[in-house]
């Protein structure tokens, strides 16, 4: 069973770190853009950040210069190192990325189960 596994949320104060971890296992045969969502209450889920197999990456306007996102192809992990975290950040973050699974070869996307941040003092 493919899935996807997430760590590192919790309670940070404002202009404090977090750095939130995701590792897809199971029976993988190729993983495409990894990415970072995230939902706050009331709000649709918006894309954060996300980052191509060759590296190459994209951010909401409201996290550039603030969050970093990186993979680990070997470990089929994704990484998103938040800095500088306002209260504005509090939500759930949810990794996602497109997966050919490695058993009857189909794309499919799939989520973490999600972590709660909150940005508060």
């Amino acid at each position: 069973q493919l899935q996807f596994v997430e760590s590192g949320g919790g309670l940070v104060q404002p202009g404090g770190s977090l750095r939130l971890s995701c590792a897809a296992s199971g029976s993988i045969f190729s993983v495409n853009s990894m990415d970072w969502y995230r939902q706050a209450p009331g709000k649709q889920r918006e894309l954060v950040a996300q980052i191509t197999n060759g590296g190459s990456t994209i951010y909401a306007d409201s996290v550039k210069g603030r969050f970093t996102i990186s993979r680990d192809n070997a470990k089929n992990t994704v990484y998103l190192q938040m800095n500088s975290l306002k209260p504005e950040d509090t939500a759930v973050y949810f990794c996602s990325s497109l997966i050919r699974d490695g058993t009857v070869m189909n794309w499919g996307r799939y989520w973490g189960q999600g972590t709660q941040v909150t940005v508060s003092s």
